[in-house]
């Protein structure tokens, strides 16, 4: 299939491209290369597709809307995963009109070229964080999410209900994939896991929010793709049992869908420190701090829906993935 992958130089994006590549699909990979973190890790995760004959680079941010129109027309790509967005709950506080151009704006975009020229199947990233306020566990698709506590939920949020208007009006389908702490190999260094591996390995000290009280369903990376892989290959049809009576807010009488993609298997902040230190050989230096706003005390995903209804099943122990991303470290930055 001819694929638009947007976001290609992301941590997803790029093992996405890198996946999708390896089964045959022909990729167009779009991406800013913005400064948010270090570009030249973005380069670099481009460095590893680039070569291949069936991958497309283009830099072009989403949010400019003739130049996205443009690139609709002329590539006319079957499929699309948008995975560009401004990412960060943290700087979305700092920040709010990034968000809005990006995750707003930017959706926007590529919906209307979803639209004009009969994209079969997007799949979009959403995130864990929509679930803001509810305390329910493990997070279910079929729980409301009306309750963001940053601006980043907020507009993952919005992304859901923008999509959903088009799954309606234009029988567009459409998957939103709610990852939960993404981690692994070539990983982005604003999340806990590249922060705290960096910190140790350099003998600095890690900051801990909320005093270390977090729970978070930290998630493999390859099982991530896993899961995009299996949505991107499962159109969403029209839910004929749907009843707006008493509606199932994952689904719709529109051919839409909801997953959670996540571990279901939440560890408690320190207990996932002590794995990193026994991972690196080394102890950290701790500051704890008090919870930041915007912060989800605990996450928990319930994949029952993925399950069902693709087989999807994440496959890697915690232990075993943060090895991984520990042993990429130190070779990606020539750490004895």
């Amino acid at each position: 299939m001819k694929i638009l992958v947007t976001g290609a130089a992301g941590f997803i994006g790029a093992a996405l491209c890198r996946r999708l590549l390896s089964r045959g699909d022909d990729i167009i990979g779009l991406d800013n290369l913005n400064d948010y973190y270090d570009v030249q890790l973005k380069k670099d995760r481009l460095a590893t597709i680039e070569s291949q004959t069936n991958f497309q680079f283009i830099k072009l941010d989403v949010a400019y809307r003739n130049e996205m129109a443009e690139l609709f027309q002329s590539y006319k790509p079957e499929r699309v995963v948008h995975l560009a967005a401004q990412a960060g709950v943290r700087y979305s506080i700092e920040n709010p009109h990034s968000y809005v151009e990006s995750n707003l704006v930017g959706f926007i975009n590529i919906l209307e070229g979803c639209r004009h020229t009969e994209v079969k199947h997007l799949v979009y990233a959403s995130s864990s964080s929509v679930y803001g306020a509810n305390t329910r566990m493990p997070f279910s698709v079929n729980h409301n999410v009306d309750h963001p506590i940053s601006m980043y939920a907020a507009t993952k949020k919005a992304n859901e209900l923008m999509a959903h208007s088009y799954s309606h009006l234009y029988t567009l389908p459409t998957t939103g994939l709610r990852f939960f702490t993404v981690y692994g190999p070539w990983g982005r260094p604003d999340m806990s896991p590249f922060l705290f591996v960096s910190k140790i390995i350099n003998g600095e000290p890690i900051q801990i929010f909320n005093e270390g009280a977090h729970k978070r369903d930290f998630t493999y990376i390859d099982d991530v793709l896993d899961g995009i892989e299996m949505a991107l290959d499962n159109i969403p049809a029209v839910d004929e049992n749907w009843d707006p009576k008493s509606a199932n807010p994952s689904t719709s009488a529109a051919p839409y869908k909801i997953y959670n993609i996540g571990n279901q298997k939440p560890i408690k902040l320190l207990d996932y420190i002590e794995i990193i230190e026994n991972c690196i050989g080394k102890k950290s230096i701790k500051e704890f701090l008090p919870q930041q706003a915007g912060d989800i005390i605990a996450t928990c995903a319930d994949i029952t829906e993925l399950k069902i209804e693709s087989g999807y099943e994440p496959k890697t122990v915690l232990e075993d993935g943060i090895l991984e991303f520990v042993s990429w470290y130190k070779s990606y930055y020539k750490v004895n």
